[in-house]
């Protein structure tokens, strides 16, 4: 076998712009396809379900990995195993790539989301440096600020600023809620159901021109150059820790980011997707997501509710029960 050409339009590279934003993003491509070809000569006599459950996750990643390409399992088995490494490389290179290039649109773009329209941001934000967001700011450190805690509270705000207090990933900010506004006693009430979370996605999958417009159904873009009919639960933790790093003052997208701790943020969302006890809420989850993006007429009326109004609030709460 020869390795496979490696350029910008190798398939495996553009294969990978779209795994890692609707399947998994935040990996060692290489060391997950080497770990589960291995993985697959160790379950003809142990079971997945004796493995750790992070072996289990990378091994219904490499599923899903093998279902999108029906060739690569035989390349796999076939190569040796620098042709394997080589091919995780091309397809963590597009996933990587995507992730960037999704980054750097969203940095501009979300400045015109986390404010009314016409509202101007006091002081104001840089659109090409994010040096002044995170809990620099105002407008984003209350957006950042963890559910639960009271950015109000000056004694936070302080500790957040001077770096006392610091965000684990797993203490998810006020801005996956919808109306950013959390229920201490219903985690799911408008979890990941925010306006900031819906833009973002519209943004990144249909195309940064359809934020603003009445919601059709998704037509162009990046879902349906991939074939996309559906919205999956990797790609809302996508997209949710998108916004997180945006929001943030950290300039440079790295899975260790201390600052805002990025990986443990979307694998935890990602736990709480694939916990059983959680399924009910994921499917209410996903088919409220699938009913805005490709059943846009059942919406309609809703989008012309003021998004202050207590029926606002109040169906939101009822679709996430």
């Amino acid at each position: 076998l020869t390795l496979p050409h490696s350029s910008t339009s190798d398939p495996l590279i553009s294969h990978g712009h779209h795994f890692g934003r609707t399947v998994f993003v935040l990996c060692n491509y290489p060391s997950l396809l080497t770990n589960s070809i291995l993985r697959l000569e160790q379950m003809e006599d142990t079971p997945l379900e004796d493995f750790s459950a992070e072996e289990r996750r990378e091994h219904r990643v490499f599923d899903q990995l093998l279902d999108s390409d029906p060739g690569l399992l035989e390349r796999l088995q076939n190569g040796s195993e620098e042709e394997i490494i080589h091919i995780g490389e091309l397809i963590g290179k597009g996933a990587t790539g995507t992730r960037g290039d999704d980054t750097k649109t969203l940095k501009s773009a979300i400045l015109d989301w986390i404010l009314p329209k016409d509202a101007a941001i006091q002081p104001p934000l840089h659109r090409n440096s994010k040096i002044d967001r995170g809990f620099n700011h105002e407008l984003t450190g209350s957006l950042l600020c963890p559910a639960g805690l009271d950015w109000n509270n000056t004694e936070y705000v302080l500790n957040f600023l001077v770096g006392e207090l610091s965000v684990c990933g797993d203490q998810w900010p006020i801005f996956l809620f919808t109306h950013y506004m959390y229920d201490t006693e219903d985690l799911w009430c408008g979890l990941l159901r925010s306006c900031l979370l819906v833009c973002a996605y519209k943004h990144i999958f249909t195309s940064p021109s359809s934020v603003n417009k009445e919601p059709k159904a998704m037509q162009s873009g990046n879902a349906r150059l991939h074939g996309m009919n559906s919205v999956t639960i990797a790609s809302i933790a996508y997209v949710a820790t998108q916004v997180q790093f945006t929001l943030s003052s950290s300039s440079v997208f790295l899975r260790t980011n201390t600052t805002m701790d990025s990986e443990t943020f979307y694998h935890s969302l990602l736990d709480l997707f694939e916990d059983p006890d959680e399924s009910k809420e994921v499917e209410e989850l996903l088919t409220w997501w699938n009913q805005y993006l490709y059943h846009p007429l059942s919406f309609r009326r809703i989008s012309y509710i003021s998004s202050q109004s207590s029926l606002s609030y109040f169906l939101c709460c009822q679709a996430s029960s």
